[in-house]
């Protein structure tokens, strides 16, 4: 889920610089681009990727 938030966080960073949309300062394509990149590090390391396959202890 992580993944998929990064990902459009990532689309809108491209369209801030491509487009070359003046924004205030805390909203530039860098400052996106840093919260896209947190995302996906979250999501690499196991945190919102759901829930995980337990098996049956005996």
């Amino acid at each position: 889920m992580l993944a998929i938030i990064a990902a459009v966080a990532f689309f809108f960073a491209f369209l801030i610089n491509a487009a070359e949309i003046s924004t205030n300062d805390t909203f530039t394509s860098t400052n996106v681009m840093l919260l896209g990149l947190t995302l996906l590090a979250l999501h690499v390391a196991g945190i919102g990727s759901g829930w995980g396959v337990r098996g049956r202890r005996r």
